[in-house]
């Protein structure tokens, strides 16, 4: 009983992701690669999709943590915003076929995860 209790309430859950048809355009295993990508510290929450999906093409290590460099915020973020990465958002084992860092940050600045570039 407990199980079907824990199962409606993660069903009724709302999750905030944005999907503003972004997805269109891009190919069909990009799209999957960005709609299967589990948060490092949480694998049952996404990542987010690639509304919260911001190039960061440059990153650089301080104090022995990653500050990824936004390079292409979309109107949103300032490029050249340096972001701190929390060690537990790194995402490593999903490769990263898109050819840029991309770093997944919710409407109140949240990291969700940062795959660097070169991860293909």
């Amino acid at each position: 009983m407990i199980y079907k209790i824990i199962l409606l309430l993660s069903l009724s859950t709302p999750f905030l992701v944005r999907d503003n048809g972004q997805w269109a355009n891009s190919p069909p295993h990009i799209r999957l690669w960005f709609q299967g990508l589990m948060q490092p510290d949480n694998p049952r929450i996404s990542c987010c999709g690639e509304a919260d999906a911001f190039e960061a093409d440059s990153f650089e290590v301080e104090g022995g943590h990653y500050v990824a460099i936004i390079t292409d915020g979309k109107g949103i973020i300032p490029n050249g915003t340096r972001v701190p990465v929390p060690d537990h958002k790194m995402k490593w084992d999903e490769g990263n076929p898109t050819g840029h860092g991309i770093i997944f940050i919710g409407p109140a600045g949240q990291i969700y995860c940062y795959v660097t570039p070169g991860g293909v």
